[in-house]
């Protein structure tokens, strides 16, 4: 199933590693500036249009900066229905 991270960006849902909320993240937090940067710096990061950035997803392809709270994207993981998969 995918999982629509903002914008016309949607991933498949089991390619998502990791959401980090950046609203609870300090902007001193030099571990997550580094992150980004070497994200920026290897071309896999993707800014999501949209409003002020509050969570990075990590996909197995891509790191993606979303204007889409981690609460509203762990919804709509936790939303997907795997009752079709035998």
């Amino acid at each position: 199933m995918y999982v629509h991270l903002g914008g016309d960006v949607s991933v498949i849902d089991t390619d998502i590693t990791a959401i980090i909320n950046l609203e609870t993240s300090l902007p001193s937090d030099e571990d997550i500036n580094r992150f980004i940067k070497a994200e920026e710096d290897s071309n896999r990061l993707q800014y999501i249009e949209g409003d002020i950035p509050k969570t990075l997803v990590l996909t197995t392809d891509k790191t993606y900066v979303s204007s889409v709270s981690g609460s509203v994207l762990l919804k709509r993981l936790k939303s997907t229905d795997y009752s079709d998969i035998t």
